[in-house]
């Protein structure tokens, strides 16, 4: 479909369109605005009303560029436009879904898992996405992370060395200044026990011109520090968007992807097949398939479960593995997340199992006579002062890295 830009914003000049703070300046949040801009229907209307209450309406011009204006189920319009069912909760959905309230020693800290946290630092996104599972956050009213809440969370990761991996959300992060995200990336590497940051956002996929060559640096220099990123739709890899991914990759920092199931947007193997291949062109590592969360009002664009092991059955053994991600679900609560895929095993017995490939056929793999699995090297190699445990010698110290110097043009 032909870029829309100038039909959708027809003032804007380049200078304006390729700026991200004027992308997140014009984003539209009422129904005037965006009906001024795009033909809604009389359902999208009343969605708008509807969920007004609820949660947030917020789309920058370039996602909005993106939409078809002829196909109600053009999957950025439906994941961007809410519909009248948002704004039922059907039984079992929470406005907590995932229990992190009560997993939250400092404002800014979710403490699930015993080794990584999740530090929330604002509670803006590029683009209000209406399978949003924090929008209780995103919905407005937390705003962006303090100093005071700042140094409250460096200061529960100081007391907590078994944290070595904080992933950094909200919202999305790379709508703070590259000054404020500095700052902010600069406390956590502070801490001698974290060894890696990541940084969940959909920026590359909403409002790609963020990612600057700036950024890329300052990203670059906390290494090591991975961008997970949430492309949905074929649709979404424009142009933009894969200049930014490939930014960040050509200056050192890797590029994860998570897709979110939508049904009828992209809960197809074909979709799933067609993006993954797409991002692995880009270098962007297709990570986790998530079964959307019951996060209330989310009960349309949610799938059975055996949706996505149906598409991760038909992917097996006809793509790349590379192109295979692990299907996730987080479980209502609180309960962390489990992994799902098809079943390949058909028995198993004491001295062999046997399997299923993709096409059906049966094989046996026989079991090894010998079954001590200990590792008598672990004794040395984990002994104090040797140098393989972690927290040891200076082999996990986070390194000092200077941004990569500007290439050579002559």
């Amino acid at each position: 479909m032909p870029d829309r830009r100038r039909e959708v914003y027809p003032e804007a000049s380049d200078a304006q369109w390729g700026d991200w703070r004027w992308q997140a300046r014009q984003m539209l949040g009422t129904l005037d605005e965006l009906s001024a801009r795009f033909p809604l229907t009389d359902e999208e209307r009343a969605g708008v009303g509807a969920a007004d209450a609820r949660f947030r309406l917020g789309i920058t011009p370039y996602y909005l560029a993106l939409a078809d204006p002829r196909h109600f189920w053009c999957p950025i319009r439906r994941q961007a436009i809410p519909l009248p069912a948002e704004a039922r909760a059907a039984p079992g959905e929470a406005r907590d879904p995932l229990g992190e309230d009560a997993m939250r020693p400092t404002p800014a800290i979710v403490h699930r898992y015993p080794d990584r946290v999740l530090l929330l630092a604002t509670d803006r996104c590029t683009v209000y996405c209406r399978h949003c599972t924090r929008r209780r956050l995103t919905g407005g009213g937390e705003g962006e992370l303090s100093r005071s809440a700042l140094r409250a969370a460096v200061a529960y990761l100081r007391l907590h060395p078994e944290v070595r991996d904080v992933l950094v959300s909200g919202g999305d992060p790379l709508l703070l200044s590259d000054e404020r995200l500095e700052e902010l990336l600069s406390e956590i590497a502070s801490v001698p026990s974290v060894e890696m940051i990541r940084i969940g956002t959909r920026a590359p996929v909403t409002c790609p011109m963020r990612v600057t060559p700036a950024l890329a640096r300052l990203l670059r220099a906390f290494a090591p520090l991975f961008v997970v990123t949430h492309f949905n739709h074929p649709r979404e890899i424009t142009q933009e968007a894969a200049a930014a991914c490939e930014r960040l990759v050509d200056a050192g920092v890797p590029v994860e992807n998570q897709t979110v199931l939508l049904r009828r947007l992209n809960s197809s193997a074909r979709t799933i097949a067609d993006l993954n291949r797409r991002l692995l062109m880009l270098r962007v590592r297709p990570y986790y398939l998530h079964q959307g969360d019951v996060a209330e009002g989310t009960d349309h664009l949610r799938t059975p479960l055996s949706a996505g092991i149906a598409i991760l059955e038909a992917l097996r053994g006809h793509t790349t593995g590379l192109a295979v991600p692990h299907l996730a679900v987080d479980l209502p609560g609180g309960g962390g997340k489990i992994t799902l895929q098809p079943d390949y095993v058909l028995e198993k017995a004491p001295g062999a199992w046997t399997f299923r490939n993709f096409r059906g056929e049966r094989y046996v793999y026989p079991e090894p006579a010998e079954r001590d699995c200990s590792c008598p090297y672990e004794e040395v190699f984990y002994s104090p002062g040797f140098g393989g445990s972690a927290g040891q010698g200076d082999a996990t110290k986070r390194p000092v890295i200077e941004p990569a110097s500007p290439k050579s043009t002559a």
